[in-house]
């Protein structure tokens, strides 16, 4: 339904989007995961049509080419951007009849489709209501009905329950997990509990470049290592307890922990759930009990330490922690690692913000004409490749990309 290889997306020598292949099944619901910054809403962006790519081998949605086939592709998706963009003048039935029309739907098809549409998102009694007297979170229910209104094939959401109190992101996700059942639905977020709750499928991306794909059980069992099993005990020689602890099959390993007056602590490491046999161990040598609990790295945990770079896979695909900073530095995305996808790209060799060795430097004079990094799609062709330099005309001033693009997610700052 959406298939991406090797997207890249420029801002003169900054790649806001680098090298990134992933691909979506029809009726999958997948969660964009990274920090601010990452490339989350410049990707969606291009897939909607709204921001043409630097390059890319392959960007296909619903069936048809982005690049070259996109009023195709703009038919077949609603589109929810995080700043919702409504007409503030416009009542919200109004807003919808007008999007509607501009999707060549017929005045019959509306009359049966805005109630419709405005009830499942929870707004049908503002129908008669202006836009612009509507709080931040109608705005985004009514951006999400917009998004609904022609019974898009694909939904691309862009921070859909921004700005909502906790009641209505409660409803809002579970209209996306209903959604799910007749739409492929792209749901981007830098709150990883909003996508842990929605997503069964999770691409994490950071600096443009992708750091994980998966479902939530895939990322959990390749990063989240060892199971820690806590155990708090009265048990005499605590080197002794030690000693039996790490005896049990399936130990790796126990760390002695601190001593809460007559309680001794330790933390067990090993494959599996270990709590049946050291609860077992404990009952034969009599030790008193006040905790026997497990657990392991979250999700949360996971998607911090890969952006931080703390775990990196290894050549055999095992993944370990890696907290002592490498000989050379180099880019959080060293550890880059794609379950069930392409596999890793090489992590650039210099993540610094430089010209290429041939291109000009940016603050060269453009007399006699110069060279430029134009950002136009339309200029000299749409296969020109937006990255390198191009000759410009001395009686054309030169372009500048929006003063409010590099804002944006995903964009440089």
């Amino acid at each position: 339904m959406i298939e991406v290889a090797h997207l890249t997306r420029r801002y003169g020598p900054l790649a806001a989007v680098d090298d990134l292949s992933f691909s979506l099944q029809r009726g999958e619901v997948v969660g964009f995961l990274g920090p601010n910054g990452a490339g989350k809403t410049t990707t969606m962006r291009i897939l909607a049509g709204y921001l043409p790519a630097t390059k890319a081998e392959r960007v296909v949605v619903a069936g048809f080419d982005v690049l070259r086939e996109s009023y195709e592709v703009r038919k077949r998706i609603g589109y929810l951007p995080e700043s919702v963009p409504l007409y503030r003048e416009l009542r919200v039935d109004e807003m919808l009849r007008f999007h509607g029309r501009l999707h060549g739907m017929d005045r019959l098809a509306l009359r049966d489709a805005i109630p419709d549409v405005l009830d499942r998102v929870g707004v049908l009694d503002r129908r008669k209501q202006l836009v612009g007297h509507l709080s931040r979170g109608l705005k985004q229910r009514v951006g999400l009905a917009v998004a609904l209104l022609p019974s898009p094939e694909v939904l691309i959401l862009d921070e859909p329950t921004s700005g909502l109190d906790p009641l209505q992101r409660a409803e809002v996700r579970d209209l996306i997990r209903e959604l799910a059942e007749e739409h492929t639905v792209l749901v981007s977020s830098h709150i990883l509990a909003e996508i842990e709750m929605i997503c069964p499928r999770v691409i994490v991306l950071d600096r443009g470049r992708l750091l994980a794909d998966g479902t939530q059980a895939e990322l959990l069992e390749r990063w989240a290592g060892d199971q820690e099993v806590r155990l708090e005990a009265v048990c005499g020689d605590a080197a002794a307890a030690q000693r039996l602890l790490s005896s049990l099959p399936g130990v790796r390993r126990v760390v002695l922990g601190e001593r809460q007056g007559i309680h001794q602590s330790f933390a067990v490491f090993g494959e599996g759930d270990l709590r049946e046999d050291v609860g077992a161990l404990a009952m034969q040598k009599s030790w008193a009990l006040r905790e026997l609990s497990t657990r392991r790295l979250s999700l949360e945990e996971i998607f911090a330490k890969l952006v931080s770079g703390e775990l990196a896979p290894m050549p055999d695909g095992v993944v370990q922690a890696n907290p002592v900073a490498p000989s050379e530095p180099g880019p959080a995305s060293a550890g880059l690692l794609t379950l069930g996808g392409a596999p890793p790209q090489a992590p650039a060799e210099n993540q610094q913000t430089v010209p290429a060795p041939d291109a000009p430097p940016l603050s060269a004079p453009a007399a006699g004409g110069g060279q430029i990094y134009s950002l136009n799609p339309f200029d000299r062709g749409a296969a020109r490749d937006l990255s390198k330099p191009v000759a410009r005309d001395p009686a054309t001033p030169a372009e500048e990309p929006p003063a409010s693009e590099p804002k944006q997610d995903g964009d440089p700052a």
